[in-house]
């Protein structure tokens, strides 16, 4: 029992208060947070300011009532607000309404869930799978405030993305105990049985499961495990290259905070095995709801890329990324989780400590430049896996295409060679010998009209020739012309009566 002082009425007031429940806690989570969100909805709509991000609205709300809160049967507590008015405007931009939101998170009770994870985190989620209620340590509440101008900015220039999308962050002090809260986006929905697990961050140190991991009945495997159990996820080219540039971008934006440590949580669904539901909550309101960029399918997908077909969120793939691993096809549910520990001067002391005990560069804990390379090459060259496609087939009918190419050309050039070739035949100089066959198989005989008129022309050369030679005997000149030379002899010196030009 505690025992705190209140002021009411302008008098302290002593009143003993127990160590909440966690139903009782689960309730106050619940009356906060829709008192905080149906506030803010009497606040007019405008843009986002600088010290909006650095704003925190506080309220006591007894379990009495007051003029300004509701009665209830839940310990007194007090509700702090962090960022009303920005948080707001982050959900709008991923398409939450106000209405939405608080039916999600006030209309049923909290689901209550384990925690994987080493850190002494409570996890809440809601009935209709939307959101996850998370508790956080105060560094980590106040480093998420300081880092709301740059995810600001990040989420303008780039909505889809793999990171938590924060909905809310509050704090509820109760019994003299301070609970802070961020409301954030579920990755993994219950109504598709996970049959695999995994939060992997690319280091190999100690990253096998616990034996009492193991020991659930839904166990959380870690990188060692997923080496030995599968041999990569492989994806199409248009959805692999999609997934790494989102990854390589998100991690940019880590690396720039100054943020290490984050995990990738993995969910494989084989749609081969029976499909095991659990409880939906009400599913007609379910179906009428549809938060944008929740799913894995549209976080992977960028402004204006067509590569990556349109998700369609239903029953059967609830937005989860196609995969296959051997002959088994699988969907994908993924997304970057604990991005809320920087690398301040207790992480470094750690990896220090680590390193001396152990390759540095294998421990979870390093430096955010050399995190994040090593992250994206495990998650490119291991755990992610491009498909190629079949180069046989395509090849095979390639050659088949050029063959049949080159018949059809033969084919057009045979007539025009043989039509060629009986042209030089024709022309060679012994025409009117007789033509073997066996020797001279590419050559065609010649007519016996085209022997003729060859034989006739030849004896009419032999009679011109032995004509000017007679002339030349008897002409005065004693020059002497080779009728075999195609150029005349110089002239000698004499009168130019005595040259003879002969032109044949």
């Amino acid at each position: 029992m505690a025992t705190t002082t209140t002021e009411s009425g302008g008098t302290s007031v002593s009143k003993d208060y127990k160590k909440p429940t966690a139903a009782a806690l689960k309730g106050a989570i619940q009356l906060g947070i829709g008192y905080a969100v149906g506030n803010l909805t009497s606040k007019p709509d405008r843009d986002v300011l600088m010290q909006d991000f650095y704003m925190v609205e506080s309220v006591f709300l007894p379990s009495e009532g007051s003029n300004m809160t509701p009665a209830h049967h839940f310990p007194d507590f007090r509700l702090k607000t962090y960022a009303p008015l920005a948080f707001r405007y982050f959900r709008e931009l991923f398409g939450i309404k106000a209405d939405d939101y608080l039916y999600s998170i006030c209309n049923e009770p909290l689901i209550e869930l384990s925690n994987p994870g080493a850190s002494s985190s409570w996890f809440y989620l809601t009935s209709d799978d939307e959101f996850i209620i998370k508790t956080v340590q105060h560094k980590e509440a106040e480093f998420l405030q300081k880092l709301l101008p740059g995810y600001y900015m990040n989420l303008n220039q780039n909505p889809r993305t793999l990171l938590p999308k924060f909905y809310g962050l509050y704090c509820i002090q109760c019994a003299g105990v301070n609970i802070r809260l961020v409301v954030m986006n579920n990755v993994l929905p219950r109504a598709l049985k996970m049959h695999y697990k995994y939060d992997l961050k690319g280091s190999t140190y100690k990253r096998h499961a616990s034996r009492k991991e193991r020991a659930k009945s839904s166990p959380t495997f870690k990188d060692l495990d997923f080496q030995e159990m599968l041999e990569g996820l492989h994806f199409d080219g248009d959805t692999y290259s999609a997934l790494m540039k989102t990854l390589q971008r998100d991690c940019r934006v880590l690396e720039s905070f100054k943020i290490m440590d984050y995990s990738l949580l993995l969910g494989v669904h084989v749609l081969d095995k029976s499909l095991e539901r659990g409880a939906r909550g009400d599913s007609k309101r379910l179906n009428s709801q549809r938060v944008l960029y929740s799913t894995a399918l549209e976080s992977i997908q960028g402004e204006g890329d067509g590569k990556v077909a349109e998700p369609v969120a239903d029953d059967n793939t609830m937005g989860g990324i196609p995969a296959k691993h051997k002959d088994e096809k699988l969907l994908i549910f993924l997304g970057i989780i604990d991005i809320l520990q920087s690398y301040r001067l207790i992480k470094k002391m750690e990896h220090s400590w680590k390193a001396l005990v152990h390759d540095g560069d294998t421990v979870s804990v390093h430096r955010p430049g050399f995190y994040a390379d090593r992250f994206l090459n495990f998650m490119g060259g291991t755990v992610f896996k491009k498909i190629h496609p079949l180069r046989g087939a395509s090849s095979k009918r390639k050659r088949s295409s050029i063959h049949a190419m080159r018949s059809a050309s033969q084919e057009v050039l045979s007539p025009q060679k043989e039509e060629k070739d009986e042209r030089k035949a024709q022309s060679m100089e012994c025409l009117d010998r007789p033509l073997s066959s066996s020797k001279h198989p590419d050559l065609v005989t010649l007519p016996k009209s085209i022997k003729q008129a060859v034989s006739f022309s030849s004896s009419a050369l032999q009679t011109i020739k032995k004509d000017l030679e007679e002339h030349l005997e008897n002409s005065a000149s004693c020059m002497t012309v080779a009728l075999d030379d195609t150029v005349p002899f110089p002239p000698t010196q004499g009168s130019p009566d005595s040259v003879h030009d002969v032109y044949l």
